[in-house]
């Protein structure tokens, strides 16, 4: 989290920026394809936006300085077009993801995919990852079945209650 540092005396109070959180805040989004994510720690709050400006503001409780402009965030990063094979279905049926993240379909790069189209699986085996702030999610199965669909790619960014993997 943000560092503070305490003014010496006869100081100005202005605010410290922690360039290094804000870099790893826009990476961050970057990597997971979010649009904007926001921190807090005791007395400050940082917002970072894709396309817009970073924000940095202070708690309420004091007045900021005047302050160098703030580092623009990262370049939007393309939304990964649905594969143009597969039918449109229904997926409300469909193992949907919990958090934000970054979908892994493999324990590792360059190992095997835990599942693929027409594996069984038992309730509580591990699907995919989904990587969110660096602490990699496994995301297991709901349900025992057949995999019919994955509905995701690897290294792909996901939403909240996108659908995932559907289990027949």
């Amino acid at each position: 989290m943000a560092t503070t540092k305490k003014p010496a005396a006869g100081k100005s109070s202005g605010m410290n920026v922690d360039i290094k959180l804000v870099r790893e805040l826009a990476e961050l989004l970057a990597e997971t394809g979010l649009t904007e994510i926001e921190v807090e720690d005791d007395d400050r709050k940082i917002r970072v936006a894709r396309g817009g400006a970073v924000a940095a503001a202070p708690a309420a409780t004091f007045s900021p300085a005047p302050a160098a402009p703030a580092p623009v965030a990262a370049a939007p990063v393309p939304a990964a077009e649905a594969p143009s094979d597969t039918p449109a279905a229904d997926n409300s049926d469909a193992l949907k993801s919990p958090m934000v993240g970054t979908a892994y379909l493999a324990p590792e790069p360059g190992k095997p995919a835990f599942v693929k189209v027409g594996d069984s699986v038992s309730e509580g085996d591990t699907l995919l990852i989904v990587e969110a702030m660096k602490v990699m999610n496994p995301i297991s199965a709901d349900k025992s079945g057949t995999i019919k669909a994955i509905l995701v790619e690897d290294a792909q960014p996901v939403e909240f209650d996108q659908p995932l993997v559907v289990i027949g």
